[in-house]
């Protein structure tokens, strides 16, 4: 075992811990960040669940009424997460990742710890440009700061400077908002740092160009 092992052992861990995992964090109240991430959206409107794990906050979108795209990199876990939801969820990584202009919110839920601190700006360009304008995202991290190996997996950890430091330089970014949050799991004592990032909804509507839009109504 190396002191930083690959995404690929990262990802076996869950394929082999699967149902151990599905089971201790699908009860897990998140009301108070979904009326966070969730306020403002529109019904209807295209969220994607971006390393989903058990699934439980894509099914909870559904059944909120919004279309929920969600993928998570483990077979495994994206099977059982299929199971819950009562669709697909997409055997896939953050690397591929390639829409543009799609989702009207992402989130991101203790799932982009995992990524690389060398591929955390790339992995967070590649989501932004899938979110559409007007749209945010929602991202979690341990509280602290670097890497670290624990358990066989890949952590990447981030406090308040860090995450609006990878944020910051997105284009049109309107603002972020940044908390911490205490692990709702009973036997964890562990802090989290999330953040908010809205993206700016485009150019402004109001802007006179001349031709037959007369500048007098404008004025008045």
């Amino acid at each position: 075992m190396t002191d930083k092992p690959d995404q690929s052992s990262t990802v076996g861990y869950y394929n082999d811990r699967a149902e151990q995992f599905f089971s201790s964090t699908l009860r897990v109240d998140m009301t108070p960040i979904y009326e966070r991430f969730l306020d403002g959206l529109a019904p209807g409107a295209r969220i994607l669940d971006a390393g989903c794990g058990s699934g439980r906050d894509a099914r909870a979108f559904v059944d909120r009424g919004y279309a929920v795209t969600a993928f998570d990199a483990s077979v495994e876990l994206a099977k059982r997460a299929s199971e819950h939801c009562g669709f697909a969820v997409d055997v896939r990584r953050f690397e591929d990742v390639n829409e543009v202009a799609q989702f009207d919110a992402i989130w991101c839920c203790a799932s982009l710890l995992h990524v690389p601190l060398v591929d955390m700006p790339m992995v967070l360009s590649k989501l932004w440009t899938a979110l559409k304008a007007g749209g945010c995202i929602y991202v979690s991290y341990k509280y602290g700061n670097g890497e670290r190996l624990h358990d066989g997996r890949r952590f990447t950890d981030a406090d308040e400077d860090t995450v609006r430091a990878w944020l910051g330089g997105m284009p049109e970014l309107s603002r972020i908002e940044v908390w911490h949050t205490q692990d709702q799991r009973p036997d964890r004592t562990e802090r989290w740092t999330n953040a908010l990032a809205f993206r700016t909804g485009g150019p402004d509507k109001r802007l006179v160009t001349g031709g037959d839009d007369h500048f007098l109504p404008h004025l008045s």
